[in-house]
């Protein structure tokens, strides 16, 4: 790899984190918002908001984080991703359960290897 594919890969891993700081806060604030003024359905709330999270987090990661340009291909990968993403959550999440650690651990284990999944899985394949 080059300096300069180098430097461009922490630039997308940059802001592909910077966007996922923002698209956490959105999905928390639209959960608050819909328990608070629409619906107190938590579960609903957060699944509202996270259909308002991945399309936000899709706009900008493919506009912004990879500098490429929207289209249906790039869509169905993305969305593919966070399915696939999701089902790693659930997985690592009942792996730690299994092992009997504390929940914040499992917590603390998604929450490090989510984002690694999909940022090599976006780099790699959505938008390539």
């Amino acid at each position: 790899m080059t300096a300069a594919e180098k430097s461009a890969l922490i630039q997308r891993g940059l802001r592909f984190a910077v966007t996922g700081l923002f698209v956490t806060a959105l999905h928390a604030l639209v959960a608050v918002l819909f328990i608070n003024y629409v619906l107190a359905q938590p579960p609903l709330a957060n699944g509202v908001a996270f259909a308002v999270a991945t399309v936000v987090s899709y706009l900008i990661n493919t506009s912004w984080s990879f500098s490429a340009r929207l289209h249906g291909r790039s869509l169905l990968r993305f969305m593919t991703v966070s399915g696939a993403g999701f089902l790693l959550a659930m997985s690592v999440a009942w792996a730690a359960q299994m092992a009997g650690f504390n929940y914040l651990l499992g917590i603390g284990a998604v929450a490090l290897t989510i984002p690694a999944f999909t940022f090599v899985m976006h780099n790699f394949w959505t938008y390539r």
